[in-house]
């Protein structure tokens, strides 16, 4: 009985299917890349929409009489009166490994020239984010390289950290790092043979950038050999708003492929101002209501259904994770404003580049007293815990005195002491762009700072000094800087082992 009824309702779908195909509609207008249309009364929310010549759409409006559609690629060969049909699909993009080191635009299509891509499956654009318990904590750390960050404002596989500040700060930059830092972890990694090892794949989603700027960054990774961990998905500034607006959710899907399957992946969304104006110009053009600033009332949802979908799931579930680093651009330092404060409250924390940090020649320009990592040291190494564990605190204390210290009143032997010990901090903290640098690096050259061993160095040479270390740590002491990655904490042993390696490098430190 159950065969039967089984088969009768396959049929059943099936004819709706073919229904569905056949169903056609007109456009009734058509402007700014928007395709208002008559006839179409299967057409689902989000489906895609077919028209001659290629193109595609998506059904966004849902009226009465019409439905509201926003077009995807060169739609200037559509007029009124053309024919548009539904597919009984959603908008879904390729997905795979096949797509590492290619260049695609928002549909998944190449535009490197290294011909097609061969995609494994194809994956919904917008899905919904995995509940509760398929999940579990974010307890693995997501390296950066950039010391600061690892140290103070530590990123877990599976978090969603906000990298937010003004125009020309260093926010692509922090981002480009991260992806070469994974590139450079991937292939010693996967040299070391350890089969506990999982690299992590990125992607990079430029949103409204100049195709100048898009080639740039290919380049740059290119250069660093990061491509081949990497898939970009590009929606440049000369393109129309629905690209820009469907980009980041294909980056999303990208992702969500290698987390569905047991793997670590980050995405890096560049950036949501500008989707979010992307998409305040679709909701206008297609007559929605505008709200604050003009941007329609569900603002926060178009943000928050997309960065909801990272995760780190649990091993019944594959054990996958896919990080999100969101970029946001501030006006004059304004993080109240409408959009970043909708990011900042969606967000697992957000690291703030200020403007004026940026002027004096610190960089990365990290405010760490604005910065925050919501899931905090649970994402370190224990090492990492123990060599700064303390050092946000101390940071922020001298940030305190040294704006006091400036007044030039007298100060203490204590008081001195914290405002020369964070002088030099600030000079270890500096690290110039596309050299992130290995953790167990960054780990020996805390440990020297918290055991005073740049105490008696010229605060000028304080970077020629951590330079000199990085390289003795490398080349002589490599064998101890090793013991760091294998114990992944700092024993008595491992301690007296540095204090000799130090020792040493300060003989050698003139």
């Amino acid at each position: 009985m159950n065969d039967i009824l089984n088969q009768i309702s396959s049929r059943i779908e099936k004819i709706e299917n073919q229904n569905r195909k056949r169903n056609v509609g007109k456009i009734t207008s058509l402007a700014d890349g928007v395709a208002h249309l008559d006839g179409l009364s299967e057409a689902m929310y989000n489906e895609m929409i077919s028209f001659k010549d290629g193109v595609f759409g998506i059904a966004l409006n849902l009226a009465e009489d019409e439905v509201g559609c926003i077009l995807l690629g060169d739609a200037l060969n559509l007029k009124e009166g053309d024919e548009g049909r539904t597919t009984g699909k959603l908008l879904s993009v390729p997905v795979g490994k096949n797509l590492l080191g290619r260049v695609v635009d928002v549909l998944g299509r190449p535009l490197d020239g290294k011909g097609d891509i061969l995609a494994e499956e194809f994956y919904p654009v917008e899905k919904i984010a995995p509940g509760i318990l398929p999940r579990r904590s974010v307890n693995q750390p997501l390296q950066t390289g950039i010391l600061e960050i690892d140290s103070m404002i530590p990123i877990g596989r599976g978090q969603r950290e906000l990298i937010i500040g003004d125009r020309c700060t260093g926010k692509t930059s922090i981002a480009l790092d991260a992806i070469i830092n994974q590139a450079r972890i991937n292939k010693e990694g996967l040299a070391s043979a350890d089969p506990s090892f999982r690299p992590v794949y990125s992607i990079y989603v430029a949103i409204g950038q100049k195709n100048a700027n898009i080639a740039r960054t290919i380049q740059l990774l290119e250069k660093h050999g990061a491509m081949e961990y990497t898939i970009i998905v590009a929606a440049s500034a000369s393109e129309n708003a629905a690209n820009l607006y469907i980009a980041p959710y294909s980056g999303c899907a990208m992702g969500e492929w290698f987390m569905q399957n047991g793997m670590d992946a980050f995405v890096v969304y560049d950036d949501l101002s500008k989707h979010a104006a992307a998409y305040r110009q679709v909701s206008l053009l297609l007559k929605r209501p505008s709200g604050r600033e003009a941007y329609p009332g569900d603002v926060f949802y178009l943000h928050s259904r997309l960065l909801e979908r990272a995760a780190r799931l649990n091993d019944d579930n594959g054990g996958g994770s896919l990080t999100a680093l969101p970029i946001i651009e501030t006006q004059q330092g304004d993080v109240s404003a409408y959009i970043p404060t909708n990011v900042i409250s969606i967000t697992d924390g957000q690291i703030f580049l200020e403007t004026d940090l940026f002027n004096q020649g610190v960089r990365p320009a990290i405010s760490v007293g604005i910065s925050v990592s919501r899931v905090g040291s649970s994402a370190q190494l224990k090492a990492f815990k123990q060599v700064a564990g303390k050092l946000k605190g101390e940071y922020a204390q001298y940030k305190e005195l040294a704006a006091f210290a400036q007044f030039g009143s007298d100060l203490d032997a204590r008081t001195k002491s914290i405002i020369d010990k964070g002088d030099r901090l600030v000079e270890i903290l500096k690290q110039t762009n596309n050299s992130p640098k290995n953790v167990e690096i960054e780990i020996a050259v805390l440990w020297a700072l918290q055991n005073g061993y740049f105490e008696n160095i010229p605060v000028e040479k304080i970077s020629d000094a951590e330079r000199s270390l990085e390289n003795y740590a490398s080349t002589r002491g490599k064998e101890t800087i090793e013991k760091i990655l294998k114990e992944k904490s700092i024993s008595e042993e491992l301690s007296a082992e540095l204090k000799s390696m130090c020792d040493q490098w300060r003989k050698t430190f003139a």
